[in-house]
């Protein structure tokens, strides 16, 4: 794991003594990954073969400080609790996937040990399997684990010749019996019809685009709630993807159709304060694509949304 550069953590400075005018980079703490106990922690995974293996855009490998960067200038309204640490970045050597999801999953696992949660900047979407894994591990295989996924795309696809950006959910159904799969924001047309078939087959739950539109939202927290009450653990994981492409240019996989951020603002508020969510991860921001960073600033945001969630939590 690689340290971060300090001066990534940099912006303005409105007072340097009274902490109700602090912003990021005035709280943040960096330290090893041992060290963060009982605090918010963010982790970054470089890493963009699973994109690779999936054919899609590349860049994602970049996200993870270009979202520090964007974060660092937000103010930080949690000044009477809470500590917010930076333990560093993983990086994907070469082609090696596998190892890095395993490297992410122990930093997952020692930090949710140590009290903290995680809070993890990808990457490609593959960072989702090593976060599971570091959640699951540190659960034990007898917890029931709920994983809730804002998603264009199910990521359901076959594993038998390699793993990618686009296998991790098919991963984890068919080699975990005590993991339960919910994803809101599924495009009727981003999807195969083979991709439909084995959701339902894998006993999947999800919610289509163009369900989730004002007026219908309160059906969706109805059913976010009855999937989260049947687990005994939850994580959450966003691929930026399944954000319009008006609002999110840079990903790999841009969508007109996509949802609008308010949407995947309130799914983040009600996952993230659930007592039973123990992480978060951002997949898919592509700064090598981005329109004047602005899918950068809006992940950034969505970051300081789950932040906040866990905050209301301490």
């Amino acid at each position: 794991m690689s340290c971060v550069s300090e001066s990534i953590w940099t912006g303005r400075i409105d007072d340097a003594v009274d902490r109700t005018a602090f912003r990021y980079h005035q709280v943040v703490e960096m330290m090893d990954v041992c060290e963060a106990k009982d605090s918010c922690a963010i982790v970054g995974f470089e890493c963009e073969e699973g994109v690779r293996r999936n054919k899609g855009r590349l860049g994602a490998a970049q996200a993870p400080d270009a979202l520090r960067g964007e974060l660092a200038k937000l103010p930080w309204r949690f000044y009477e609790s809470g500590r917010l640490v930076d333990v560093g970045n993983i990086a994907c050597v070469g082609e090696d996937l596998e190892t890095a999801q395993q490297q992410l999953g122990d930093a997952v696992s020692t930090l949710l040990s140590n009290g903290s949660t995680p809070v993890i900047l990808g990457g490609g979407h593959e960072t989702l399997y090593g976060h599971y894994l570091g959640v699951r591990e540190f659960l034990g295989t007898d917890v029931s684990l709920g994983i809730v996924n804002i998603d264009a795309h199910f990521d359901l696809r076959p594993y038998d010749e390699q793993t990618s950006s686009g296998t991790m959910f098919r991963q984890i159904l068919e080699q975990d019996m005590n993991a339960g799969y919910f994803v809101a924001g599924i495009q009727r047309y981003g999807n195969t019809q083979e991709l439909f078939d084995r959701a339902d087959a894998l006993g999947v739950e999800y919610v289509h685009e163009d369900e989730m539109i004002t007026g219908k939202l309160g059906e969706l927290m109805n059913s976010l709630d009855a999937f989260m009450d049947k687990h005994d653990a939850v994580l959450l994981t966003l691929c930026t993807d399944v954000v319009n492409a008006a609002f999110a240019p840079g990903v790999s996989a841009p969508s007109p159709f996509g949802l609008e951020p308010t949407t995947v603002r309130e799914i983040i508020r009600k996952v993230a304060t659930h007592e039973k969510t123990h992480s978060f991860d951002i997949c898919e921001v592509n700064p090598s694509l981005d329109e004047n960073g602005r899918t950068v600033k809006l992940g950034a945001h969505f970051v300081n949304e789950a932040i906040a969630g866990f905050m209301r939590k301490l």
